[in-house]
């Protein structure tokens, strides 16, 4: 929500709001009994199934240096199951003791059987709708069947198939598909117990268990990716949503050498040992506040490419870059604190703070504070002001950065777009999130103002998501969610 660029580099901060998106993975058997002679085998078998792009890959995997190898069409090989499967294994051997690694071994005998599946709000399903004249609207979202194919795109108008072109809504899922397979993974191996996070209970406190989960997703993600990122999609994806000040890059250094040759034993032994100087403050939004994100399908835009451009202005132009992030940091740590201000203020005087977030949700901004009565009611108003100025802000200097980098960060169709979302009643807020573009536009919303948002946004040709915040991290599942049925359209959000 802040911190786009900036983050990359410490100790710049951002906020990340988890939401109920989420990426399973399980984990069985392929035996389930062990073969007579597999004292002696050097490898073992893993299977990797994706229901959703109906592709299923095989690797043998050697039990001497933990490595995969493909032994099916490379089309359709995943970098990041990969990747998290070996560093998962790998790390399992160097944290559980003699009697739990001849456990380890007998699962890895057995051979591993990974199913990953993802919610479909990771994925748009924009072009499909408009194909079938459907409306833009969450109830169409809502019909769709939960974890429904991606694979509808892979015909071309010649009736040959190809790849799949799978478009994606930018909600990170390489960093949550990565981070569920290496928590089943570890939980499966007995490296970590994660019994008390499940969707009913989550531990409040520090837990070492999620740290492992985080340490190992972290290095699998980012030699997946072959570039250390700033690293926030992956900890949100293990922690939920967060104030987040990334690590420092060094710390993956090992790991980077790797890729050329060093053996994996060796490079978890760093990674377990290192210096992980990441930052992480609980954080998530206000009560009586709703996150709302929106697709106006204007075209997507890739991440790396921007960032590079931005990095060139920043060395081209090093003075007024200076000051444009000074200014921006300033604007988001603004925000934080409004933020923080509006949920002591709702713990302080309930009644005051749900009355004024309630006549805000049927008015317009300019209107928010002739509402107010006493002084209670004034210090909200002046808090959600202030956090409206303060994204007004970080808006404009976002802009002004994209326009000296030559890229699109808040481009004239999306400024266009959240001007006339934050003009709407019951907006607190609108922005473009992450590293900005075409793809993706998000709203904070008082009270129940969600719905009339929503109804706005379709005649503005943009269609709502039905993600909400979930503040919440690795979740361990009862069963395979495709029997429960479970998807975010179902379990969290009700539409009217």
């Amino acid at each position: 929500m802040t911190g786009g660029y900036l983050i990359l580099e410490r100790p710049n901060a951002g906020i990340v709001l988890s939401t109920n998106a989420r990426f399973y993975a399980i984990v069985k058997p392929l035996r389930e009994d062990i073969e007579p002679d597999s004292w002696a085998w050097a490898w073992t078998d893993v299977k990797l199934t994706s229901p959703q792009l109906s592709r299923e890959t095989m690797y043998k995997m050697s039990l001497n240096n933990l490595m995969l190898q493909c032994v099916s069409s490379s089309e359709s090989r995943n970098p990041f199951v990969e990747q998290a499967v070996q560093y998962t294994v790998a790390a399992a051997h160097a944290t559980l003791d003699k009697n739990n690694n001849d456990f380890l071994h007998r699962k890895l005998l057995q051979g591993l059987d990974i199913t990953i599946l993802g919610c479909n709000d990771f994925y748009s399903y924009r072009n499909y709708i408009e194909a079938r004249g459907l409306p833009l609207t969450p109830d169409v979202l809502a019909a769709l069947p939960p974890f429904t194919s991606i694979t509808f795109n892979a015909e071309e108008s010649n009736g040959e198939n190809c790849k799949p072109e799978v478009a994606k809504t930018g909600l990170g899922s390489s960093a949550a598909m990565t981070t569920s397979v290496v928590a089943a993974l570890l939980h499966y191996f007995g490296a970590v117990n994660l019994s008390s996070f499940n969707k009913d209970h989550h531990q409040e406190k520090d837990c070492v268990d999620l740290d492992l989960v985080h340490v190992i997703a972290q290095s699998a993600h980012c030699i997946a990716q072959g570039k250390v990122g700033s690293g926030f999609d992956v900890s949100s994806a293990v922690y939920g949503s967060q104030r987040y000040v990334r690590f420092s890059p060094e710390v993956l250094s090992s790991a980077q050498v790797a890729v050329k040759g060093l053996p994996i034993q060796e490079v978890i032994h760093d990674i377990l040992k290192g210096k992980w100087d990441h930052e992480r403050t609980k954080f998530s939004l206000p009560p009586l506040m709703t996150l709302l994100l929106g697709e106006p399908g204007a075209g997507g835009s890739s991440t790396p490419s921007m960032v590079g451009a931005v990095k060139k202005w920043q060395k081209s132009d090093p003075e007024k870059s200076l000051e444009t992030w000074r200014k921006l940091s300033a604007a988001n740590s603004a925000l934080e604190t409004q933020f923080k201000i509006l949920s002591k203020l709702a713990e302080e005087n309930w009644d005051a703070y749900k009355c004024v977030i309630n006549s805000c949700s049927i008015h317009r901004s300019e209107k928010w504070m002739e509402r107010a009565t006493g002084p209670d009611q004034e210090a909200v108003v002046n808090a959600l002001l202030a956090a409206r100025d303060a994204m007004l802000r970080i808006r404009s200097n976002m802009h002004q950065m994209g326009e000296a980098a030559g890229i699109p960060i808040e481009p004239d169709s999306q400024t266009w777009l959240l001007d006339a979302t934050m003009d709407m009643e019951g907006v607190l807020l609108a922005g473009v999130p992450g590293a900005g573009g075409f793809d993706a536009i998000f709203a904070v919303t008082l009270g129940d103002s969600s719905s009339n948002i929503t109804k706005a946004w379709t005649s503005l040709n943009v269609l709502a998501m039905l993600v909400r915040e979930d503040p919440h991290g690795v979740s361990l599942e009862t069963g395979d969610p495709r029997a429960q049925q479970i998807t975010s359209a179902i379990s969290s959000v009700h539409i009217e």
